[in-house]
């Protein structure tokens, strides 16, 4: 199991290095192994060796365990070049990454932002099954010059498999896997609408979960010789793309512009203010506004964070403003031209309560609260 997935502010506030032990970097993004995924390799190496004895009469039963345990390793090097395919296309694509992490039988490049358009959508989730049918064919054709019936045979073979396995399941079309993802890029470049390519793809990840139990229960009614790997694997990957589709959908859900709403309807009027006025005076005149405090020179100290603000004056009402100010940093300014679903992305991956609207010359045309858009964004305009 292999899948590209978006975080935003929450995750940025969270370490990149939590939830895994760090291995390497690849152009600066961390590539962690979490602690699930040595249990999914011993499950792998548990079913799988009763299979190797099957498929070498008369290999011992040590060297059962060894070629279960280099399918196992085999399997997750193929899903870590997959991810890393995704991950390089990304970063030469502009989009950043957050991490690559390897997990229970399966792994994830997190992209700290959504592709803005569909075709990077799709380049991004092509290129793990290519780089993993690439391989695929690489050791198929190495097995033609290895002597076929013994164990190092039998390693290419493993890795042949697991490479055509990550890069065929992957294909199917449905979230969270990445052929998920490209039928999603297709109805969204069709349609311009991603979200309805969102409910296309969770469809689809509904049906490959159900076909996966499908597969399982068929295999044990027909007591095939792989039915217990065959079993472990699909409740384990049917749960994850089931579960995968849920978080997409829920995803889509929050980042989906409301039709017919305008950034005009949410923004507040903007007051600009001397930023050594009175704490007091600034926060009387910030009633249902957003205060930008300027220095004598000219140069904007920030905004008023109210809640700083009150604070202050409580101690202090004479204190100058400036000392309640949030600083304008390039993430907290935002284009007022700028489309709506990049805006609630914007106000998403950053970690700020409000942020500067400005014109296409940079004047000030309001302030953005994010209560306010969470709430535009659930169907409740601010009054």
């Amino acid at each position: 199991m292999a899948a590209t997935s978006q975080h935003g502010a929450g995750s940025h506030r969270r370490s990149a290095l939590d939830g895994g032990l760090l291995l390497f970097r690849v152009d600066g993004v961390p590539v962690l192994l979490a602690p699930s995924w040595w249990l999914g390799s011993l499950v792998v190496v548990v079913l799988y060796a009763p299979l190797v004895g099957r498929l070498l009469p008369g290999a011992s039963m040590a060297t059962s365990w060894l070629l279960s345990a280099a399918f196992a390793i085999l399997l997750g090097l193929s899903v870590l070049a997959h991810e890393l395919g995704h991950c390089l296309v990304a970063l030469r694509l502009g989009i950043p990454v957050r991490r690559l992490r390897l997990f229970l039988l399966g792994g994830v490049s997190e992209v700290a932002r959504t592709p803005r358009k569909p075709g990077q959508e799709g380049l991004v989730a092509a290129a793990g099954p290519i780089v993993s049918l690439a391989l695929g064919a690489f050791c198929a054709v190495l097995m033609l010059a290895v002597p076929s019936g013994g164990s190092a045979w039998l390693l290419v073979a493993e890795c042949a498999v697991a490479n055509f396995a990550v890069g065929v399941f992957n294909l199917l079309p449905g979230l969270p896997l990445d052929g998920g993802r490209m039928l999603r890029a297709g109805v969204w470049a069709i349609t311009g609408k991603r979200a309805k390519g969102t409910r296309a793809a969770v469809v689809g990840g509904g049906l490959v979960a159900f076909g996966l139990m499908v597969w399982a229960l068929w295999g044990l009614a027909a007591g095939s010789e792989d039915r217990w790997l065959r079993l472990g694997v699909c409740v384990v990957t049917a749960w994850f793309v089931a579960m995968g589709a849920s978080g997409e959908l829920a995803a889509e859900s929050r980042r989906s512009w409301p039709e017919g709403l305008t950034l005009a309807q949410l923004i507040r009027p903007v007051l600009q203010l001397p930023a050594e006025s009175p704490v007091a005076d600034a926060l009387a005149a910030s009633a249902g506004r957003g205060v930008v405090l300027v220095r004598a020179d000219g140069v904007a100290a920030g905004l008023l964070d109210e809640t700083a603000a009150q604070r202050l004056a409580s101690e202090s009402p004479l204190s100058p403003a400036e000392l309640a100010a949030e600083p304008i940093r390039a993430e907290t300014v935002l284009l007022a031209s700028e489309p709506g679903e990049e805006i609630a992305e914007r106000v998403r991956e950053t970690p700020a309560w409000q942020f500067l609207v400005v014109d296409d010359e940079g004047r000030p045309a309001g302030v953005l609260r994010r209560e306010d858009l969470r709430a535009a964004m659930s169907g409740h305009l601010p009054g």
